[in-house]
């Protein structure tokens, strides 16, 4: 018989052998890892004492007190520990900023047209490789947002996850909202706040209209327009209601302007930084506008900030606003001390703000309002397993991240920090 005929004959049987051999391999087999003992904090539930997060296949698959952990699955010991989600923090630019006042590694902004850069993709230059990635990862921030700067409308914001591996397979939703600022006039191109509003309003105006104009446009017969076709398609999901429009705001004179704006246009209005948004809390809890802040601004560094309050977040979370922590008190806090979120967290509850709704929002809160609460954001099944294990309190300064997960995947590799303390931890001789 030729050879040909022996391989065709056989190759079924080789065929189901080695589809035997893939099945019953490691790498095919469903992998289990058990976190048992500790005192689990669920944020869309009460804490859970001496309770198992069973994760299989990056995934949570289970969550409580009485869970059966499968003879085979990895133990991770957290008796006497505590165990919360994975934290968000929002507006970061980790990844694209690398070194500020240095145009080579700052991919925040792009130019535009007439200050209006709503097509911008930051994300897409993001450094997976960043040394600043696993000191951010390693405090427990699982999942950050990737925010534009500069401009009128500085672009569009992404959601990723801090996990091992190339920018698209770390990306968890992108874009998430479109990013735009009402503090700063001739960033804007306008020469004061009025006008910019103004400009703000006739940019979502056209953008309302493009679909009826588009043909008109690309034939010629269309008056000159603010932004280019691609701006115009980029804020389609803004006008849709689909994407939130994130608007970086401080007075409350243009709090309510921009409240006025989001009701004539019907669209999902965000606000950040809002100094002096507990001055419109109950306008805001009305109208369902989350709002963006810090925990630690204490000294206002603006005359827009004259009405900074330490217990904002407090005020706007007992009036009924969703609000989103973030690290916002420091010049650098949006690449350097994204980490600091916790301690955003700890301040706010320690002006007023309860240690359940501090813990909802940097999880919970951030996860609804950018549309992934259905992967991220809570521990309960179903959901991707971005879980950390803290030696205590997340919130008090001296606790640690012990373990983190993220997609189910521990990621625990010495961040550049840790790489250098261990190196100069003890002098080489010729130093003593």
């Amino acid at each position: 018989m030729k050879r040909t005929h022996v391989i065709r004959l056989l190759a079924p049987a080789l065929s189901t052998a080695l589809a035997l051999v893939l099945a019953t391999s490691p790498a095919a087999q469903s992998t289990a890892i058990a976190i048992v003992g500790g005192t689990v904090y669920p944020a869309s539930g009460e804490r859970i004492e001496r309770a198992t997060v069973l994760i299989r296949d990056g995934r949570i698959e289970a969550v409580g007190a009485n869970v059966a952990v499968p003879p085979d699955a990895e133990r991770v010991d957290a008796a006497g520990r505590w165990v919360t989600p994975g934290l968000i923090n929002v507006v970061s630019q980790l990844g694209i900023v690398e070194i500020p006042l240095s145009a080579g590694p700052t991919d925040e902004r792009a130019n535009g047209q007439n200050a209006i850069a709503a097509a911008f993709r930051p994300w897409e230059s993001f450094n997976a490789a960043s040394p600043l990635l696993a000191a951010t990862r390693n405090d427990g921030i699982t999942t950050i947002g990737i925010f534009p700067a500069g401009n009128l409308i500085s672009g569009q914001h992404a959601l990723v996850d801090l996990g091992v591996g190339p920018t698209e397979a770390m990306l968890r939703r992108a874009p998430s909202a479109v990013a735009a600022q009402a503090q700063h006039a001739p960033s804007a191109g306008t020469a004061s706040r009025g006008e910019l509003l103004l400009k703000l309003r006739r940019l979502l105006e056209e953008a309302r209209d493009w679909p009826d104009r588009r043909e008109a446009f690309d034939e010629n017969r269309s008056r000159p327009l603010l932004a280019t076709p691609a701006d115009y398609e980029a804020l389609q999901p803004v006008i849709a209601g689909e994407l939130p429009l994130i608007v970086w705001v401080d007075r409350a004179a243009e709090i309510d302007a921009l409240l006025r704006l989001a009701r004539d246009f019907g669209i999902r209005l965000v606000l950040g930084s809002a100094s002096e948004a507990w001055q419109r809390a109950d306008a805001l809890a009305a109208a369902g506008v989350p709002v963006i802040v810090g925990g630690i601004r204490n000294i206002p560094d603006s005359f827009d900030r004259l009405g900074t309050r330490d217990d904002n977040a407090a005020l706007l979370r007992r009036a009924g606003v969703t609000v989103i922590l973030v690290s916002d008190s420091y010049g650098d806090g949006t690449h350097f001390n994204t980490r600091n979120i916790r301690f955003e967290a700890g301040n706010a509850v320690a002006n007023g703000m309860s240690w359940d709704d501090a813990l909802r929002a940097v999880t919970v809160a951030p996860a609804e309002v950018f549309g992934v609460a259905d992967r991220v954001g809570t521990l309960r099944p179903g959901l991707d397993a971005n879980v950390v294990v803290w030696t205590g309190d997340p919130f008090e300064f001296d606790t640690r991240a012990e373990v983190v997960f993220v997609r189910g995947v521990r990621v625990d590799a010495p961040s550049r920090q840790d790489e250098l303390m261990e190196r100069y931890r003890t002098l080489p001789p010729s130093y003593r």
